[in-house]
């Protein structure tokens, strides 16, 4: 086993005080014992001081329980303390969780009702493809044959008002035809209405909103037949009334 320096420094200095006391061991009991220059170390110091390193350094405790170390020229080093650990109460940690999850579960229920609430979320138009094509359908071929009507057989038109029509629509169709219905017998007119485009704007469960585009014919066939042409453009509220689309109001954006 290598000795470290220190170990080396303190038998020197053990010899030393050997040799100088040796001789006055034969003095007479009167005159004292000169004291040792040096503190010899005790056993136990011996075992708690010294740690020898690879580097043939070593470290000491200090008595603030940090540990200095010695460098290889014998000089000893700045002491590292140790830093004391943080603690955290289990109470305050529970009472923080606590409070957490009590604010995720406000933010999560707001954020639900507001996505229910929200009609472009309950707007199927774009994800319920079959839906979207069966109002499409049913509304175009309701809205050619209510806006079609001839002079020679009314009550067609009649029917179709019957079996298309509800709500408020009724009576906005009256209106909008009254004028046909009364020139027709007279100028033996002839309407005929048919959607070229159509678009839904909305779809949600039973109810769905449809702007539409249409292209109107108006024939008279009596002396000097002549025939008028016009474009529509309107938007219809529809509703489902078992397996058919009916509609339920008429917007012509006159207002």
């Amino acid at each position: 086993m290598s000795t470290t320096r220190h170990l080396v420094n303190r038998r020197r200095r053990l010899a030393t005080v050997a040799a100088t006391t040796a001789p006055e061991r034969t003095r007479t009991a009167e005159e004292p014992a000169p004291r040792a220059t040096a503190q010899e170390d005790t056993p136990a110091d011996e075992a708690a001081a010294v740690e020898e390193t690879e580097e043939g350094g070593r470290t000491e405790e200090t008595e603030e329980g940090g540990r200095t170390e010695e460098t290889a020229d014998g000089q000893p080093g700045p002491p590292r303390r140790r830093l004391p650990r943080p603690r955290v109460g289990l109470p305050a940690a529970l009472c923080a969780a606590t409070v957490l999850l009590g604010a995720f579960a406000a933010w999560s229920v707001t954020s639900a009702a507001t996505l229910r609430d929200d009609p472009v979320r309950q707007n199927t138009a774009l994800t319920d493809i079959s839906r979207t094509s069966e109002v499409k359908g049913q509304i175009t071929e309701a809205v050619g044959a209510v806006f079609s009507y001839t002079y020679a057989s009314p009550e067609k038109s009649d029917r179709a008002a019957e079996r298309y029509l509800v709500g408020a629509a009724v009576q906005q169709h009256k209106d909008m035809l009254a004028e046909v219905r009364a020139q027709a017998p007279k100028q033996k007119l002839v309407l005929t209405t048919t959607v070229t485009e159509s678009a839904v704007e909305l779809l949600d469960g039973d109810r769905a909103r449809l702007l539409i585009y249409a292209d109107q014919s108006n024939t008279r066939t009596g002396k000097g037949e002549e025939t008028t042409y016009a474009a529509a453009m309107f938007a219809v509220d529809a509703v489902q009334r078992g397996d058919t689309w009916r509609i339920a109001a008429i917007d012509t954006f006159t207002r």
